[in-house]
């Protein structure tokens, strides 16, 4: 996930580079973010959300959720078209299918999942070899925004006197500057899923197991967050870096149960049931704390990398479903990043499935 302003320099570039100005500069330049305005249908499915049934829930969340339909291959794809269609210019529709597919490959190469094959498939998957904080991509995208921003104020006439030195550089190495900018971002983002892949590939020799590509996390700089199933009562997770290997480990224990509930490992499987049927489905190695109090069964759901990120989107969260041992009803809570848990809404899971529960 990179954030929108250096989504915004990406594109800027991209015009500055093939000599757009005016209207066909900032047409690039919103193409550039486009994506991100799904937080418009994001905010309609949160209005909406709770008077759906449980299968238009599920179906709405793929099309007006944050980064899904927009972030797709069939977006990106359809703006395209619709550009050629209305200008029939193929440098502007170019530049703008470049501009819309940097978006998507600069968040698909950081830390969240996506569903670039929606509708075809909703299966999610990321590269996720670059730590979203990235200095490369969130810093460098920053000089075009200033090159432009000079550039409009000196045409307002406001600046005068101002960066007089440095406008005649970009003047004079505008062509060399602009490739130079795209050169570095294009091979570190080629470059870095590479690279990952032969983290990938020793820390799998080095544990005798096949560690995931996708559930790899980058942590930090140069840092990756993986995990396996180490055995049946047990997760494995590892921190590594390029240059160190596995530098620290632990293991978590996948099922728990405390306290006097006869059926502990039962609950925790129908937990697991309830939490596929619904979405987004963002952990990848769920962590189940049973317990019981007072009539009822409460299941934690957390991921078992949880205690290790900081800031992160994607799956810090924590599920809690409280079942009545005696009807089999049941709630679900959950909070974000430590947030304060709330209560889901009664479609997010398949209500059905809980009757299993004897």
């Amino acid at each position: 996930m990179v954030n929108t302003i250096s989504h915004l320099g990406v594109g800027l570039l991209i015009a500055l580079a093939l000599g757009f100005k005016g209207k066909k500069r900032w047409t690039i330049a919103f193409l550039s973010i486009l994506p991100d305005l799904d937080f418009i249908p994001h905010m309609i499915f949160f209005v909406i959300n709770e008077s759906l049934s449980h299968a238009a829930r599920n179906q709405l969340f793929y099309i007006l959720g944050h980064r899904e339909f927009m972030h797709s291959l069939l977006f990106i794809s359809l703006v395209t078209l619709f550009l050629w269609f209305r200008t029939k210019d193929r440098l502007l529709t170019a530049g703008g299918f470049a501009a819309i597919m940097s978006h998507f490959y600069m968040d698909y190469v950081t830390s969240w999942k996506m569903r670039p094959l929606y509708p075809f498939s909703t299966d999610s998957s990321i590269l996720g070899s670059i730590y979203f904080f990235d200095p490369l991509l969130n810093l460098l995208p920053l000089l075009p925004l200033f090159i432009v921003l000079v550039d409009e104020m000196k045409n307002r006439g406001k600046w005068e006197g101002k960066f007089n030195g440095f406008c005649a550089y970009v003047r004079r190495n505008d062509d060399k500057l602009y490739a130079a900018l795209i050169f570095a971002l294009t091979l570190w983002l080629a470059v870095a899923p590479i690279a990952k892949v032969l983290v990938v590939q020793h820390i799998s020799e080095a544990e005798g197991a096949e560690i995931s590509y996708q559930n790899s996390y980058p942590a930090s700089a140069g840092r990756f967050l993986s995990a396996y199933s180490f055995n049946d009562t047990h997760y494995r997770i590892m921190e590594t870096t390029y240059w160190g290997g596995i530098e620290r480990s632990s293991f978590v224990e996948k099922i728990s149960v405390s306290g006097n509930v006869q059926e502990g490992l039962l609950y925790a499987a129908k937990t697991e049931e309830l939490y596929h049927s619904g979405v987004p489905v963002e952990i990848d190695y769920p962590v189940y704390n049973v317990s019981e109090e007072n009539g009822s069964i409460t299941v934690v759901l957390t991921d078992a990398r949880n205690p290790y990120v900081n800031l992160w989107a994607y799956f810090e969260t924590v599920y809690r479903f409280v079942f009545d041992e005696e009807s089999g009803e049941y709630e679900v809570y959950a909070s974000v990043r430590g947030e304060e848990e709330e209560r889901l809404a009664d479609n997010w899971f398949e209500r059905e499935i809980v009757k299993l529960i004897s």
